[in-house]
């Protein structure tokens, strides 16, 4: 990402935000050493032979061929034989040892050559994968500057830093660690945790994250969270857990794999010995055995799971959506039916005024009205509270000062403003049965799907406060991108008023709504339509939704900026807060499970077509060599396709 904040020598603490993705270098991987050497020396001695040069020429060029290409995957399947477990790559040594036996030591170097070539690219995959995760830990500045309690400042390592330190953070730096703002206003560019494409302000009591870059102001940040604990590394944690994970069809496929590898030893010593008994000469039946064991060899089919599921959990991570493991990423893509909370997932979770409603006589313009009611909630905590302060910030009105404050759960505040005792609460607590057109007004807003904050100056009702959630600007077209991809739409599962759901549910194009639920009926709701033989996605903001998360196939918690419980709850987080990004990674897991498919077929007709020509006619060594290791490349390449950026489709109408 880059930044429109620039300098031309960052100071301590500041990194380049156009540095390059960290990448791992392919020569610092053994694999590709060796694989390298076992071609240059192949190359080498190709020519010599081909030209009629002495065996000694290039005879031990072929013998170091065999050595360097052979040696790693050759002891790793020796001490798989300890553990009584047959490894493919040390029947394909075998393989090669025995067509040099025979005097086709060209072709066994080339099945060597061949060999550690594709596990190279396969060494190169993993750590290209685990390098577009791990670069977000690049994110983080270095260094950090801390200050005493006198203080003085002090540049230090960001691993460094302990919670409860404060650090300065000087315009145009990334923020070193999670924190909350002790002094300092700011705007902060952090699209990289949560996704907001525009630089959010910051003040006192604000939380800021690691990797974040501060804008033109000077921040005093005390440090909350260890640095190894932060939202950047969590995510980094979690998916590097997560690719450790294997998929029910990856467990299968290893399974089989040991009955598989013994039947073929069996049938390669068959392929051998009946056409040996028939007369056929010693070296044209081990010739045909050796072909047959590379040929049938299932390579291919052991790697054709992981590489497009790890693929996808990498791709996903980069966007924000945590699976947590590839049993994850492969149930994701099972999905035929989605289950949507309301508040905190179809809406932003945090209430804003929405109507201002002066009462007839009481004197009072809007302005007015808002000013009174946040003097009198300016000391609360309440969301209902700093929706209203918020509100008169964003007016930029001036707030009396509030004295003699008390808050009275299920009531409201009390406070004395400019001389007047205000209250500002629940109408069914404060409204006298005789405020005829105050209880009128309250009900066109409870109607409306508002909450109504009745306001009082000397026990006199002087106006009514409309407060509500916000829809997120992506939910329509989340909800439009899901019902296209399940064939059906999501369902609202809500704990709220049913006139309330049903109104927002009309907003977004839902037509099943399941209010006024306690946490067991989401459950219930769950069960009942797995019991069908649905596939449920249930997504949750992963508080009260904790148990239907649990319940559910697939339970996705929308993290905001990677809440505690969010992340232990559900099987997959959105970090960023984004809705839009859940149609997109339900479609990449479909992606996912298609390439899985293809690779399974790809892997089978190869096997299939090899072997049936070495059983039937004479299959050549070198062609049996190109096509299987061939299959086994074109299998790892083609799950490699979803780390690119464009196998991330997010749906359309969405323009985050």
């Amino acid at each position: 990402m880059t930044s429109t904040l620039t300098a031309p020598a960052p100071p301590a603490g500041r990194t380049d935000p156009t540095a390059p993705r960290r990448r791992t270098r392919i020569l610092a991987l053994p694999e590709a050493r060796w694989a390298l050497a076992a071609l240059v020396l192949f190359l080498i001695a190709l020519p010599l032979d081909l030209l009629g040069a002495p065996a000694w020429a290039w005879g031990p060029l072929y013998a170091a061929v065999y050595a360097t290409g052979g040696w790693e995957p050759g002891w790793e399947g020796c001490k798989a034989l300890r553990d009584k477990t047959l490894d493919v790559d040390l029947l394909m040594v075998v393989a090669a040892l025995g067509a040099a036996a025979i005097g086709q030591v060209l072709d066994g170097a080339l099945l060597i050559v061949i060999f550690a070539t594709s596990g190279a690219l396969e060494a190169i995959a993993t750590a290209r994968t685990a390098d577009s995760v791990r670069g977000l830990l690049d994110l983080a500045p270095p260094t950090a500057t801390r200050l005493s309690p006198d203080g003085d400042e002090t540049t230090v390592a960001a691993e460094e830093l302990t919670v409860g330190d404060v650090i300065l953070v000087r315009p145009g730096e990334r923020i070193g660690a999670d924190g909350r703002v002790l002094a300092g206003e700011s705007e902060v560019d952090q699209a990289t945790i949560t996704g907001e494409p525009l630089p959010v302000a910051k003040q006192a009591e604000d939380e800021v994250f690691a990797g974040t870059v501060n804008g033109t102001g000077a921040l005093r940040v005390r440090v909350e969270r260890d640095p190894s604990d932060s939202v950047i590394a969590r995510i980094v944690r979690m998916v590097e857990e997560a690719s450790e994970t294997k998929a029910p069809t990856q467990l299968f496929i290893e399974k089989i794999e040991q009955r598989y590898s013994v039947g073929m030893v069996i049938a390669t010593v068959a392929v051998f010995a009946i056409p040996l008994a028939l007369g056929d000469e010693l070296r044209s039946a081990l010739l045909r055995a050796m072909t047959f064991m590379i040929v049938a060899s299932p390579c291919a089919v052991v790697l054709s799971t992981m590489p497009p599921l790890l693929s996808a959990i990498a791709n996903a991570g980069r966007h924000g959506v945590l699976a947590k493991s590839a049993v994850v990423m492969e149930r994701l893509g099972q999905v035929d039916t989605v289950a949507l909370d309301k508040t905190g997932t179809l809406t932003e979770g945090t209430p804003h005024l929405t109507d201002l409603r002066p009462l007839a006589g009481a004197g009072l313009t809007d302005e007015a009205l808002l000013a009174l009611a946040a003097a009198a909630e300016h000391p609360s905590e309440h969301p209902l509270a700093r929706a209203i302060v918020g509100a008169a910030r964003e007016r930029r009105l001036t707030l009396a000062d509030a004295v003699d404050f008390a808050s009275v759960p299920g009531q409201g505040v009390r406070a004395t403003v400019d001389g007047h005792t205000v209250h500002v609460g629940s109408p069914a607590r404060l409204l006298p049965a005789a405020a005829v057109a105050a209880h009128a007004v309250v009900r066109e807003l409870e109607e409306a799907g508002r909450t109504a904050m009745l306001v009082l100056r000397d026990g006199s009702p002087v106006g009514v406060l409309g407060v509500a959630d916000r829809l997120r600007p992506d939910a329509a077209a989340t909800v439009a991108a899901l019902t296209e991809l399940t064939g059906r739409p999501p369902v609202l599962l809500t704990g709220d008023n049913e006139r309330a759901a049903e109104r927002l549910a009309a907003e977004v194009g839902i037509t099943d709504v399941h209010a006024g639920l306690l946490p067991q009926d989401k459950v219930a709701a769950v069960r009942g339509w797995e019991r069908q033989g649905r596939n449920v996605l249930v997504v949750g903001d992963g508080v009260n939704d904790a148990p239907a998360l649990a319940a559910a196939h697939c339970g996705v918690a929308m993290g905001r900026a990677g809440s505690d419980l969010a992340l232990e709850t559900a099987d997959a987080v959105v970090v960023r807060d984004e809705l839009a990004t859940i149609p997109s990674v339900v479609r990449l897991s479909r992606t996912a499970r298609r390439l899985v498919i293809q690779n399974l077929v790809i892997a089978g007709v190869f096997i299939t077509v090899l072997v049936a020509w070495d059983l039937i006619g004479t299959l050549p060594l070198p062609i049996g060599v190109a096509g299987h290791e061939g299959s086994t490349v074109v299998v790892g390449l083609n799950g490699l396709r979803l780390l690119r950026e464009t196998a991330w489709r997010k749906p359309p109408g969405d323009a985050g």
